[in-house]
Protein backbone atom coordinates (compact mmCIF):
# COMPACT_ATOMS: atom_id res chain seq x y z
CA UNK A 1 0.00 0.00 0.00
CA UNK A 2 1.06 3.20 -0.93
CA UNK A 3 0.03 7.01 0.22
CA UNK A 4 0.75 9.63 -2.63
CA UNK A 5 0.38 13.23 -1.21
CA UNK A 6 0.87 15.71 -4.05
CA UNK A 7 -1.60 17.18 -6.48
CA UNK A 8 -2.47 15.85 -9.62
CA UNK A 9 -1.22 16.66 -13.07
CA UNK A 10 -3.15 19.85 -14.21
CA UNK A 11 -5.16 20.04 -17.12
CA UNK A 12 -5.34 23.79 -16.71
CA UNK A 13 -2.41 26.23 -15.46
CA UNK A 14 -4.32 29.15 -13.10
CA UNK A 15 -2.93 32.77 -13.28
CA UNK A 16 -1.26 32.06 -9.91
CA UNK A 17 0.86 28.54 -11.01
CA UNK A 18 3.72 28.02 -12.60
CA UNK A 19 3.37 27.68 -16.57
CA UNK A 20 3.04 24.33 -18.30
CA UNK A 21 5.56 23.11 -19.86
CA UNK A 22 3.17 21.13 -22.46
CA UNK A 23 5.47 18.26 -22.17
CA UNK A 24 3.80 15.54 -24.49
CA UNK A 25 4.12 11.56 -23.74
CA UNK A 26 6.05 9.24 -25.53
CA UNK A 27 4.69 6.06 -26.30
CA UNK A 28 6.61 3.22 -27.74
CA UNK A 29 7.66 4.13 -31.17
CA UNK A 30 6.19 7.41 -31.02
CA UNK A 31 8.65 10.28 -33.10
CA UNK A 32 10.81 7.01 -33.78
CA UNK A 33 12.43 7.47 -37.55
CA UNK A 34 12.98 4.91 -39.98
CA UNK A 35 16.79 3.69 -39.99
CA UNK A 36 17.13 4.43 -36.29
CA UNK A 37 18.75 1.97 -33.68
CA UNK A 38 15.97 1.77 -31.75
CA UNK A 39 15.13 -0.10 -28.65
CA UNK A 40 11.88 0.02 -26.72
CA UNK A 41 11.19 -1.02 -23.43
CA UNK A 42 8.76 -4.18 -24.24
CA UNK A 43 8.52 -7.32 -22.20
CA UNK A 44 11.13 -9.06 -24.38
CA UNK A 45 13.41 -6.35 -23.95
CA UNK A 46 14.02 -5.83 -20.59
CA UNK A 47 14.75 -7.70 -16.87
CA UNK A 48 13.05 -6.34 -13.88
CA UNK A 49 15.30 -6.38 -10.94
CA UNK A 50 17.89 -8.13 -12.67
CA UNK A 51 21.08 -6.97 -14.44
CA UNK A 52 23.02 -9.01 -17.32
CA UNK A 53 25.32 -11.95 -16.85
CA UNK A 54 27.74 -13.78 -19.07
CA UNK A 55 25.20 -16.17 -20.10
CA UNK A 56 22.28 -13.67 -21.53
CA UNK A 57 21.56 -13.27 -25.18
CA UNK A 58 21.37 -9.79 -26.05
CA UNK A 59 18.42 -8.05 -27.42
CA UNK A 60 20.52 -5.96 -29.71
CA UNK A 61 23.73 -6.15 -31.02
CA UNK A 62 25.62 -3.40 -32.20
CA UNK A 63 29.06 -2.14 -33.99
CA UNK A 64 31.05 0.11 -31.94
CA UNK A 65 30.31 3.68 -32.41
CA UNK A 66 26.94 3.06 -33.00
CA UNK A 67 23.97 5.33 -31.43
CA UNK A 68 20.83 3.73 -30.01
CA UNK A 69 17.60 5.53 -28.95
CA UNK A 70 16.81 3.62 -26.09
CA UNK A 71 12.64 3.71 -24.32
CA UNK A 72 13.69 3.35 -20.42
CA UNK A 73 11.03 2.55 -17.82
CA UNK A 74 10.78 3.95 -14.10
CA UNK A 75 10.05 1.15 -11.46
CA UNK A 76 7.88 3.90 -9.41
CA UNK A 77 3.93 3.41 -10.29
CA UNK A 78 4.65 -0.02 -11.20
CA UNK A 79 5.77 -1.86 -7.94
CA UNK A 80 3.72 -3.99 -5.89
CA UNK A 81 3.53 -1.41 -2.75
CA UNK A 82 2.24 0.86 -4.89
CA UNK A 83 -0.72 -1.25 -6.66
CA UNK A 84 1.20 -2.52 -9.78
CA UNK A 85 -0.99 -1.05 -11.66
CA UNK A 86 0.26 2.25 -13.02
CA UNK A 87 -3.33 3.19 -14.27
CA UNK A 88 -4.81 2.96 -11.02
CA UNK A 89 -1.90 4.77 -9.48
CA UNK A 90 -1.48 7.67 -11.48
CA UNK A 91 -5.02 7.66 -12.30
CA UNK A 92 -5.89 8.30 -8.45
CA UNK A 93 -3.17 11.57 -8.83
CA UNK A 94 -5.47 12.89 -11.58
CA UNK A 95 -3.32 11.88 -14.69
CA UNK A 96 -4.85 10.85 -17.97
CA UNK A 97 -4.91 7.08 -19.18
CA UNK A 98 -3.03 8.73 -22.41
CA UNK A 99 -0.56 10.25 -20.17
CA UNK A 100 0.45 6.53 -18.41
CA UNK A 101 3.19 4.33 -20.45
CA UNK A 102 1.63 1.64 -22.14
CA UNK A 103 4.90 0.01 -22.04
CA UNK A 104 5.09 0.05 -18.61
CA UNK A 105 1.17 -0.95 -18.03
CA UNK A 106 2.30 -3.84 -20.08
CA UNK A 107 5.00 -5.41 -17.67
CA UNK A 108 2.95 -4.53 -14.91
CA UNK A 109 0.31 -6.84 -16.20
CA UNK A 110 3.13 -9.25 -17.28
CA UNK A 111 3.16 -12.92 -15.37
CA UNK A 112 7.09 -12.01 -13.84
CA UNK A 113 6.94 -12.84 -9.89
CA UNK A 114 9.60 -10.02 -8.75
CA UNK A 115 9.52 -10.38 -4.97
CA UNK A 116 9.22 -14.05 -5.11
CA UNK A 117 12.21 -14.17 -7.19
CA UNK A 118 14.17 -11.83 -4.67
CA UNK A 119 14.46 -9.34 -7.35
CA UNK A 120 15.01 -5.41 -7.13
CA UNK A 121 12.77 -2.64 -8.26
CA UNK A 122 14.66 -1.42 -11.45
CA UNK A 123 13.58 -1.82 -14.61
CA UNK A 124 16.56 -2.83 -17.07
CA UNK A 125 16.60 -2.43 -20.60
CA UNK A 126 18.83 -4.18 -22.75
CA UNK A 127 21.59 -6.43 -22.93
CA UNK A 128 23.18 -5.05 -25.99
CA UNK A 129 26.12 -6.17 -27.84
CA UNK A 130 28.41 -4.23 -28.86
CA UNK A 131 30.55 -6.53 -31.27
CA UNK A 132 34.15 -7.29 -30.26
CA UNK A 133 34.38 -5.45 -27.17
CA UNK A 134 36.41 -7.88 -25.10
CA UNK A 135 37.52 -8.08 -21.11
CA UNK A 136 40.53 -5.45 -20.60
CA UNK A 137 38.89 -2.98 -22.73
CA UNK A 138 36.85 -0.36 -21.37
CA UNK A 139 33.05 0.51 -22.81
CA UNK A 140 32.34 4.30 -23.54
CA UNK A 141 28.98 4.70 -23.12
CA UNK A 142 28.04 8.49 -24.69
CA UNK A 143 25.05 10.49 -23.38
CA UNK A 144 23.81 11.77 -26.19
CA UNK A 145 20.17 13.27 -25.50
CA UNK A 146 17.70 12.37 -22.72
CA UNK A 147 13.82 13.24 -23.13
CA UNK A 148 11.41 12.92 -20.61
CA UNK A 149 8.48 10.38 -21.63
CA UNK A 150 6.03 11.70 -19.80
CA UNK A 151 5.55 14.82 -17.43
CA UNK A 152 5.60 14.04 -13.96
CA UNK A 153 7.91 12.09 -11.95
CA UNK A 154 7.68 9.66 -8.23
CA UNK A 155 10.04 10.61 -4.99
CA UNK A 156 9.56 7.72 -2.92
CA UNK A 157 10.65 6.44 0.49
CA UNK A 158 10.15 2.86 1.77
CA UNK A 159 10.64 0.95 5.15
CA UNK A 160 13.67 -0.16 5.75
CA UNK A 161 15.41 2.05 2.73
CA UNK A 162 17.03 5.22 2.67
CA UNK A 163 19.76 7.35 4.75
CA UNK A 164 16.91 7.78 7.61
CA UNK A 165 15.48 3.89 7.34
CA UNK A 166 14.07 3.92 10.51
CA UNK A 167 12.41 7.09 10.93
CA UNK A 168 11.08 7.45 7.43
CA UNK A 169 8.25 7.09 6.23
CA UNK A 170 6.39 8.51 8.74
CA UNK A 171 3.46 6.17 8.72
CA UNK A 172 3.03 2.61 7.88
CA UNK A 173 3.11 2.38 4.88
CA UNK A 174 5.15 3.54 1.73
CA UNK A 175 4.99 6.93 0.72
CA UNK A 176 5.21 8.28 -3.14
CA UNK A 177 5.38 11.80 -3.28
CA UNK A 178 4.11 12.98 -7.19
CA UNK A 179 6.02 16.01 -8.35
CA UNK A 180 4.81 17.89 -11.80
CA UNK A 181 6.83 19.58 -14.77
CA UNK A 182 6.13 22.95 -14.93
CA UNK A 183 8.27 25.93 -16.46
CA UNK A 184 9.17 28.65 -13.89
CA UNK A 185 8.76 31.75 -15.05
CA UNK A 186 11.78 32.28 -16.94
CA UNK A 187 10.71 29.33 -19.16
CA UNK A 188 13.24 26.68 -17.68
CA UNK A 189 11.50 23.54 -16.94
CA UNK A 190 11.75 22.27 -13.51
CA UNK A 191 10.05 19.76 -10.77
CA UNK A 192 7.88 20.86 -8.53
CA UNK A 193 6.68 19.85 -5.18
CA UNK A 194 4.04 21.63 -2.61
CA UNK A 195 5.47 22.67 1.05
CA UNK A 196 2.36 21.11 2.68
CA UNK A 197 0.19 17.79 1.18
CA UNK A 198 -2.78 19.00 -1.02
CA UNK A 199 -1.38 22.00 -1.12
CA UNK A 200 -0.53 24.04 -4.48
CA UNK A 201 3.20 23.38 -5.87
CA UNK A 202 5.37 26.47 -5.48
CA UNK A 203 8.75 23.93 -4.45
CA UNK A 204 10.51 24.25 -7.64
CA UNK A 205 14.22 22.26 -8.61
CA UNK A 206 16.24 21.91 -11.79
CA UNK A 207 15.57 19.26 -13.73
CA UNK A 208 18.87 17.24 -14.84
CA UNK A 209 18.14 13.91 -16.30
CA UNK A 210 20.24 10.98 -16.59
CA UNK A 211 20.44 7.52 -16.15
CA UNK A 212 20.74 6.01 -12.77
CA UNK A 213 22.17 2.00 -14.38
CA UNK A 214 24.30 2.20 -16.90
CA UNK A 215 26.29 -1.44 -17.04
CA UNK A 216 27.88 -4.27 -18.40
CA UNK A 217 27.06 -7.58 -17.87
CA UNK A 218 29.29 -9.50 -15.17
CA UNK A 219 31.20 -13.10 -15.73
CA UNK A 220 28.89 -14.90 -14.00
CA UNK A 221 26.41 -17.59 -14.64
CA UNK A 222 24.09 -15.71 -12.63
CA UNK A 223 22.15 -12.53 -12.23
CA UNK A 224 23.54 -10.03 -10.03
CA UNK A 225 20.25 -7.88 -8.18
CA UNK A 226 19.95 -4.71 -9.39
CA UNK A 227 20.11 -2.40 -6.35
CA UNK A 228 23.68 -2.74 -5.25
CA UNK A 229 26.67 -1.11 -8.09
CA UNK A 230 29.77 -2.59 -8.35
CA UNK A 231 32.93 -2.71 -11.16
CA UNK A 232 30.09 -3.73 -13.96
CA UNK A 233 28.61 -0.38 -12.52
CA UNK A 234 24.69 -1.01 -12.68
CA UNK A 235 23.13 1.03 -10.17
CA UNK A 236 25.90 3.74 -9.35
CA UNK A 237 23.61 6.86 -9.49
CA UNK A 238 25.99 9.34 -10.60
CA UNK A 239 23.84 12.96 -11.22
CA UNK A 240 26.62 14.01 -13.72
CA UNK A 241 25.74 11.72 -16.52
CA UNK A 242 23.67 13.92 -18.09
CA UNK A 243 23.71 15.06 -21.68
CA UNK A 244 27.50 15.39 -23.31
CA UNK A 245 28.97 13.10 -20.04
CA UNK A 246 30.19 9.38 -20.65
CA UNK A 247 30.99 6.65 -18.53
CA UNK A 248 33.79 4.30 -19.00
CA UNK A 249 32.96 0.66 -17.42
CA UNK A 250 36.42 -2.77 -17.94
CA UNK A 251 34.30 -5.05 -19.85
CA UNK A 252 33.97 -8.74 -18.45
CA UNK A 253 32.31 -10.72 -21.16
CA UNK A 254 32.86 -10.98 -25.14
CA UNK A 255 30.53 -7.96 -26.66
CA UNK A 256 30.14 -6.28 -23.05
CA UNK A 257 26.41 -6.40 -23.15
CA UNK A 258 25.31 -3.25 -21.72
CA UNK A 259 22.50 -2.25 -20.58
CA UNK A 260 20.43 0.43 -18.89
CA UNK A 261 17.34 1.70 -16.29
CA UNK A 262 16.39 3.40 -13.70
CA UNK A 263 15.81 6.86 -15.15
CA UNK A 264 15.47 9.87 -13.31
CA UNK A 265 14.44 13.41 -14.06
CA UNK A 266 16.57 14.92 -10.88
CA UNK A 267 18.96 13.60 -8.03
CA UNK A 268 20.64 15.22 -5.71
CA UNK A 269 23.99 13.92 -4.72
CA UNK A 270 23.19 11.38 -1.88
CA UNK A 271 19.54 10.53 -3.15
CA UNK A 272 19.43 9.94 0.83
CA UNK A 273 15.30 8.92 0.29
CA UNK A 274 15.58 6.48 -1.39
CA UNK A 275 14.64 7.47 -4.58
CA UNK A 276 15.03 10.31 -6.71
CA UNK A 277 12.41 12.09 -8.99
CA UNK A 278 12.19 9.02 -11.23
CA UNK A 279 11.01 9.25 -13.93
CA UNK A 280 10.81 7.30 -17.51
CA UNK A 281 12.92 8.67 -20.36
CA UNK A 282 13.76 8.20 -24.22
CA UNK A 283 18.00 8.38 -24.24
CA UNK A 284 20.19 7.99 -27.25
CA UNK A 285 23.46 6.71 -26.46
CA UNK A 286 26.59 5.87 -28.16
CA UNK A 287 28.39 2.78 -27.58
CA UNK A 288 31.96 2.64 -27.84
CA UNK A 289 34.81 0.16 -27.38
CA UNK A 290 38.71 1.50 -26.24
CA UNK A 291 40.61 -1.22 -26.84
CA UNK A 292 43.09 -2.00 -23.45
CA UNK A 293 46.24 -0.84 -24.56
CA UNK A 294 44.55 2.95 -25.35
CA UNK A 295 42.50 2.09 -22.29
CA UNK A 296 45.56 2.13 -19.48
CA UNK A 297 47.44 4.50 -21.57
CA UNK A 298 44.70 7.12 -20.61
CA UNK A 299 42.90 6.09 -17.37
CA UNK A 300 45.40 3.13 -15.98
CA UNK A 301 43.80 -0.54 -14.83
CA UNK A 302 40.45 0.65 -13.85
CA UNK A 303 38.80 -1.79 -11.10
CA UNK A 304 35.21 0.49 -12.03
CA UNK A 305 32.75 2.75 -13.33
CA UNK A 306 34.52 5.81 -14.55
CA UNK A 307 32.61 8.89 -15.97
CA UNK A 308 33.60 11.90 -18.10
CA UNK A 309 31.89 14.88 -18.43
CA UNK A 310 33.48 18.35 -20.65
CA UNK A 311 34.66 19.86 -17.26
CA UNK A 312 35.67 17.00 -15.20
CA UNK A 313 37.31 13.57 -14.96
CA UNK A 314 35.15 11.94 -12.40
CA UNK A 315 36.33 8.30 -10.81
CA UNK A 316 34.30 6.49 -8.31
CA UNK A 317 35.01 4.46 -5.25
CA UNK A 318 31.98 1.87 -4.03
CA UNK A 319 31.61 -0.21 -0.37
CA UNK A 320 29.39 -1.06 2.09
CA UNK A 321 31.19 1.63 4.61
CA UNK A 322 30.85 4.93 2.86
CA UNK A 323 33.99 5.90 4.90
CA UNK A 324 35.83 2.96 2.80
CA UNK A 325 33.83 4.38 -0.62
CA UNK A 326 35.36 7.54 -0.45
CA UNK A 327 39.01 6.25 0.31
CA UNK A 328 38.70 3.85 -2.67
CA UNK A 329 37.48 6.86 -4.80
CA UNK A 330 40.49 8.85 -3.13
CA UNK A 331 42.95 5.86 -4.41
CA UNK A 332 40.81 5.38 -7.77
CA UNK A 333 41.82 10.08 -8.41
CA UNK A 334 45.31 9.13 -7.40
CA UNK A 335 46.05 5.90 -9.58
CA UNK A 336 44.21 8.16 -12.89
CA UNK A 337 46.37 11.07 -12.17
CA UNK A 338 49.15 9.03 -12.21
CA UNK A 339 48.83 6.92 -15.45
CA UNK A 340 46.77 10.08 -17.56
CA UNK A 341 49.36 13.02 -16.65
CA UNK A 342 52.48 11.22 -15.22
CA UNK A 343 51.47 12.83 -11.88
CA UNK A 344 53.81 11.98 -8.74
CA UNK A 345 51.24 10.37 -6.28
CA UNK A 346 52.44 12.42 -3.58
CA UNK A 347 51.44 15.13 -5.46
CA UNK A 348 48.48 14.23 -6.99
CA UNK A 349 47.47 13.25 -3.74
CA UNK A 350 47.90 16.94 -2.07
CA UNK A 351 46.34 17.90 -5.72
CA UNK A 352 42.99 16.40 -5.46
CA UNK A 353 43.07 17.67 -1.32
CA UNK A 354 43.49 21.27 -2.62
CA UNK A 355 41.34 21.68 -5.55
CA UNK A 356 39.04 18.18 -5.95
CA UNK A 357 35.11 17.77 -4.88
CA UNK A 358 34.68 14.83 -3.39
CA UNK A 359 30.90 13.79 -4.00
CA UNK A 360 28.65 11.03 -1.71
CA UNK A 361 27.00 9.53 -4.97
CA UNK A 362 24.12 7.92 -2.90
CA UNK A 363 24.26 5.78 0.61
CA UNK A 364 20.75 4.13 -0.22
CA UNK A 365 21.62 0.87 -2.48
CA UNK A 366 23.65 -1.06 0.11
CA UNK A 367 26.91 -0.71 -1.49
CA UNK A 368 27.30 3.15 -1.13
CA UNK A 369 28.97 5.37 -3.31
CA UNK A 370 31.45 8.30 -3.91
CA UNK A 371 32.87 10.43 -7.16
CA UNK A 372 35.33 12.84 -7.77
CA UNK A 373 35.40 16.11 -9.75
CA UNK A 374 38.55 16.62 -11.09
CA UNK A 375 38.99 19.82 -13.23
CA UNK A 376 39.98 18.75 -17.08
CA UNK A 377 40.66 22.79 -17.11
CA UNK A 378 43.72 22.29 -14.00
CA UNK A 379 45.49 19.81 -16.35
CA UNK A 380 46.04 22.12 -19.97
CA UNK A 381 48.88 23.80 -20.74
Amino acid sequence: MTTSLIPPVPTATPSTSPQSTGAGVLQPWDGIRDGTHYLPSAKENVLWGALPCAGDRPVLSIDPGAEVTIDTISHEGILEDQGRDPLAFFGSLGVGRHQVLADAVDLAASGIQRLQGGLGPHVVTGPIAVKGARPGDLLKITVLETTPRVPYGVISSRHGRGSLSSEFPLGPDTYSAFATVRDTDDGTPSGWLPLRPGAEPTVHFPLKPFLGIMGVAVDSARRPHSVPPGAHGGNIDINLLTTGSSLYLPVQVADALAYVGDPHFAQGDGEVSLTAMEASLRVKLRFDVVPQDEAVRNFGVLAGPMAQTPEFLVPTGMDEDLDTAVQNCVRAAVALLQARYGMDASLAYAYLSAATDFNISQVVDVVKGAHARIRVEDFRP
